[in-house]
């Protein structure tokens, strides 16, 4: 019988103090702790401290990932408007899932009249609003949306199309058709002919579809100069706005999410359907960011099972050693 010489002596030092019994010939020697004791007459049953941890995470971990975690909505407060007067009616609202008029009239780069409707089909579209004579900013953004194509795999006319409208009512086809011989030069793929039209129109159709798209101007007259912000918008075949990106410089893993959401999952692989659900586009600053939660539960996931498997095999020995026992 296993005893103490200290009354307040923890178990732990009663168990080492403890020699194990010479067992009779023929019978199995069992290696568990609780067995020592239920030979020794002690009818104790814990938990060892390897145990105990192992318990004490799983719970914690299963509380941490499946309980309902709500994170506020991130909000951006507006700067005092110190802007100059000529620029403060200009920017890009976004107008997400808003349809486009796709009955509106514009002219291709040979001069024929088309719908914009015609160039909306089954594939997602890039549009962009700038104007040809525009000293640096429109041809930046051109530039910008260039070296981004030819980075993605990706191809124009095959996998997406692309849509540039002029929003100066004074430039025609002939312009247009220049900039998009320059552009399909340096592009280098077979069949973006096709895919990238370059669209001029009247006053009317620029103005419903500027509004349509949130994409707000000005005109300095002065300087004879439109005042507009750089920016390119993704739709969907439908016509639907589906993603805004801002500036002159596009990243190609944004871009090529973008798309294939865009898309509806029409173009992509399995691996671009993972990292949609592990990145999420943020509307204020027109991106694709690391859902960090999204990890975080994938891991902890992968650590309860984890978890749950080892504690199973430390019961199943548990039980197997008591059986050797009885």
């Amino acid at each position: 019988m296993l005893r103490s010489h200290y009354p307040c002596e923890p178990i732990g030092q009663a168990i080492r103090r403890f020699r194990s019994p010479v067992l009779p010939r023929g019978e199995k020697r069992c290696l568990s702790v609780s067995s020592h004791l239920q030979r020794a007459g002690k009818a104790v049953t814990f938990l060892r401290p390897l145990e105990s941890r192992f318990l004490c995470l799983f719970f914690i971990s299963c509380l941490f990932i499946f309980r309902g975690t709500s994170l506020p909505a991130s909000t951006l407060q507006p700067a005092p408007n110190q802007l100059p007067e000529a620029v403060r009616n200009v920017g890009i609202d976004q107008r997400l899932n808003e349809q486009l008029p796709l009955d509106l009239v514009f002219r291709d780069e040979n001069g024929k009249a088309v719908q914009l409707g015609d160039y909306f089909r089954e594939k997602p579209v890039i549009l962009t609003l700038v104007y040809h004579e525009c000293p640096m900013l429109c041809s930046e953004v051109l530039d910008g949306l260039l070296r981004t194509l030819r980075v993605l795999k990706f191809n124009i006319g095959k996998d997406f199309d692309v849509i540039t409208v002029s929003f100066n009512p004074e430039e025609d086809a002939t312009i247009a058709r220049s900039v998009k011989e320059t552009y399909l030069k340096r592009y280098k793929r077979e069949g973006a002919e096709a895919g990238w039209h370059f669209l001029t129109g009247e006053q009317p159709s620029i103005e419903k579809l500027t509004k349509a798209v949130g994409f707000r101007y000005g005109y300095d007259s002065a300087k004879k100069l439109y005042i507009h912000a750089a920016g390119i918008m993704l739709v969907t075949p439908q016509g639907r706005l589906s993603r805004y990106f801002y500036g002159i410089e596009f990243p190609a893993k944004d871009l090529r999410l973008g798309l294939v959401e865009a898309s509806q999952n029409k173009i992509g692989s399995v691996v671009d359907q993972v990292l949609l659900y592990c990145y999420h586009y943020d509307p204020a600053t027109g991106t694709y960011g690391l859902v960090i939660m999204t990890i975080v539960r994938i891991i902890g996931i992968i650590f309860v099972l984890a978890m749950g498997l080892c504690i199973a095999l430390m019961l199943r020995r548990e039980r197997g050693a008591k059986y050797l026992v009885s």
